[in-house]
C-alpha cells in the first residue's frame, strides 16, 4: 500500500544547515559600523548639520531637566522646568522644599509623584558626594569616567548620565538614546529586537568613530530623534517616503 506524502514527518535541519542559516542572518560589527555612517550621512542630508544645541543649562540644570524629560513631551517637561526654577532660583532651596510642593510645580509631567522626591535626592546625593551643589568639576574628567560619576547616583541612569554631558554647557562627547533614538535603530536593525533603551547607549555609540567629537555625537543623536517624530512613528511609520527604506529590513518588511 503507498504512503501518503501526508504521513512522512518532515526532514529535521540537520546542524551544518543550522549553522549556515545563523552565518546568512547574522550580520558583522563592521557592516553595522558602515551602515551607521551611511544613516548618520542621509540624515544630515536630510536635516543638516550641525545640529544647533537646543540647551545651554548648566550641567546641574541639565540633570534637573533631563530627571524632568523622561517619558514626557518636551513642551511640558519644559514648563514643568520653568516653574520649577521660578519658585527656587537656587537648586539647594529644592534639598529644603516639601515633595508635595515640588510635585504640584511639576504637575504637567509624567509621574510626578515619583520625580518630584527622586530629584530632590538626587541634588541631595550631588551636594553630599561632591561637596558642593555643582556639576562643572566633570568638565576635567574623561567623559566614559564622568558618566560613571553620574550614574552612580541612584535614580540617574544611562540617558540622564549622557544628557547631562551632551546637552549642558559641558558639551562632552556621549551619545543620549530617547525612545525615539531607540526605535529607529531597532528598526534599522543597528540593535537587535531585544536590547532595551539602557544597553543601547553603549551599543550605539561602539557602532560610531571613536573619535567622534562631541558635536558629532549629538547631531547623531538628534537626526536619529528627528528621524522617529517625523517619519518613523510609532504606529504608523511613513515607509514609502523613508530615506533609510532600503536600509530598513522592518520598514521593507512592512512595504511588501
Amino acid at each position: 500500500m503507498p504512503i501518503s506524502c501526508d504521513a512522512i514527518p518532515p526532514a529535521q535541519p540537520t546542524a551544518r544547515l543550522r549553522r549556515q542559516a545563523r552565518r546568512e542572518r547574522w550580520v558583522s560589527t563592521e557592516d553595522l559600523r558602515i551602515k551607521a555612517l551611511d544613516v548618520h550621512r542621509r540624515l544630515g542630508e536630510e536635516f543638516g548639520l550641525p545640529i544647533p544645541y537646543f540647551h545651554n543649562l548648566d550641567p546641574l540644570s541639565e540633570l534637573v531637566s533631563s530627571l524632568l524629560s523622561h517619558r514626557t513631551r518636551n513642551a511640558d517637561s519644559g514648563r514643568a522646568f520653568k516653574a520649577l526654577r521660578g519658585r527656587f532660583p537656587d537648586w539647594a532651596e529644592v534639598i529644603d522644599a516639601e515633595v508635595a510642593e515640588i510635585e504640584t510645580l511639576i504637575q504637567g509631567v509624567t509621574w510626578p509623584e515619583a520625580k518630584a522626591p527622586r530629584i530632590r535626592q538626587v541634588l541631595r546625593d550631588v551636594r553630599d558626594r561632591h561637596g558642593a551643589l555643582d556639576l562643572g568639576f566633570l568638565a576635567g574628567m574623561d567623559p566614559e569616567a564622568a558618566r560613571f560619576w553620574l550614574a552612580s547616583i541612584p535614580g540617574v541612569g544611562p540617558k540622564t548620565s549622557a544628557a547631562v554631558l551632551s546637552f549642558s554647557t559641558l558639551r562632552m562627547p556621549a551619545l543620549p538614546v530617547d525612545s525615539h533614538h531607540h526605535r529607529v535603530a531597532q528598526r534599522l536593525g543597528l540593535i537587535g529586537p531585544n536590547v532595551d533603551v539602557g544597553p543601547a547607549h553603549d551599543a550605539l555609540r561602539a557602532l560610531l568613530p571613536a573619535d567622534f567629537t562631541a558635536q558629532q555625537l549629538y547631531d547623531d543623536h538628534e537626526l536619529l530623534m528627528l528621524h522617529g517624530q517625523k517619519t518613523c512613528h510609532f504606529r504608523a511609520p511613513a515607509c514609502g517616503r523613508c530615506r533609510l527604506l532600503d536600509q530598513c529590513p522592518t520598514g521593507q518588511a512592512r512595504s511588501v
